[in-house]
């Protein structure tokens, strides 16, 4: 036996002991295209009255072109899109947790368009879904020339100063 695997076979046994189920494996679903505009519901703090209604939210969320090296921060209230270039970003809701809440973060629904190569109007969808401040890694804007995050959701909550 080599001394690699004489040294990890306790390791192995010990894991084999353990009462844990083993984990689920991850399975990637795509979104079917028609459910992909789908209108979002309503937020539950919204329905309770508590916090900034949403049309009066600001995001702040970061664009970075990687092959110029270019970075700018663009404000948009949900509802609203700006083109910078070839990619258009839109912004369907913001959120943050309130304050009385323990794990504090900041979030927005994205959807990203990059013009589609040799085209002058045809724009493609490369990301739709939630992007997180403090949780970058949960959910990423996967495209080989723009990354795009969120920096901040400008919202309140009653009581707050």
């Amino acid at each position: 036996m080599s001394r690699a695997v004489a040294l990890l076979f306790p390791l192995a046994m010990l894991a084999a002991c353990s009462d844990d189920p083993p984990a689920p494996e991850a399975v990637e679903t795509e979104i079917p295209e028609e459910l992909q505009d789908v209108e979002l519901p309503e937020v539950v703090a919204e329905d309770a009255g508590i916090g900034t209604p949403m049309e009066e939210r600001v995001a702040t969320i970061g664009l970075l072109n990687k092959r110029n090296n270019l970075s700018q921060d663009l404000e948009l209230k949900p509802g609203e899109q700006q083109r910078v270039g070839d990619v258009i970003v839109r912004l369907r809701a913001c959120e943050r947790t309130a304050p009385w809440e323990f794990e504090k973060d900041e979030g927005a629904f994205v959807q990203v368009l990059v013009r589609e190569r040799g085209s002058e109007s045809d724009f493609r969808r490369v990301f739709s879904g939630w992007l997180f401040k403090n949780k970058p890694s949960i959910n990423v804007v996967e495209h080989p020339i723009y990354d795009v995050w969120v920096k901040s959701c400008a919202m309140e909550f009653p009581g707050e100063e």
